[in-house]
């Protein structure tokens, strides 16, 4: 279902909720605690609002929704949205050998940081997705963190353009 800001500015903090708790992967909280902010001028509003409250979240919550994030090109259950992500780029139609390299790819990455590699597929071919794992297990803990925060961020923003109609309305 798609709505305009007007109506998601005029709902209760429980239709709010349910309208954006998809936006940041199996994380309601953060729309929950979003609404308090309302009323949104725009989409960059409720997005930045939305960032805002990940970024004063805890690191215990970070933690959360980063892991809420499947691995990329699995055939594991995940959110609709994860599923029509991954899928405009390829990643559910992998060959057998990208499958696996995928696969090495997600566990090398989860061994060292302890949480899924997270990347804004809509940006992205299959190569680059690739290159960037290479790249990014390189990374500190830290740094990881911040960028997987910082690719959340992005998901969201194409989430959030699919679902609000008429964007400044």
């Amino acid at each position: 279902m798609q709505y305009t800001l007007s109506e998601l500015n005029q709902m209760k903090q429980e239709a709010f909720t349910e309208a954006l708790g998809t936006i940041f992967e199996h994380s309601p909280w953060v729309a929950k605690i979003a609404w308090q902010k309302r009323p949104f001028a725009d989409l960059s509003a409720l997005h930045q609002t939305m960032v805002g409250v990940v970024q004063t979240a805890s690191k215990e919550q970070h933690l959360n929704l980063i892991c809420a994030h499947p691995d990329l090109g699995t055939k594991a259950k995940m959110a609709e949205a994860s599923v029509k992500e991954q899928a405009g780029v390829g990643l559910d139609r992998l060959t057998p050998e990208e499958y696996q390299r995928f696969n090495l790819l997600n566990q090398t990455y989860k061994d060292k940081f302890g949480f899924p590699f997270i990347i804004a597929v809509k940006n992205h071919t299959k190569d680059s997705i690739l290159a960037a794992f290479v790249e990014r297990i390189k990374n500190s803990p830290e740094a990881e963190m911040a960028q997987a925060l910082t690719e959340i961020a992005e998901i969201a923003k194409f989430r959030l353009n699919d679902l609000i109609i008429g964007k400044n309305s």
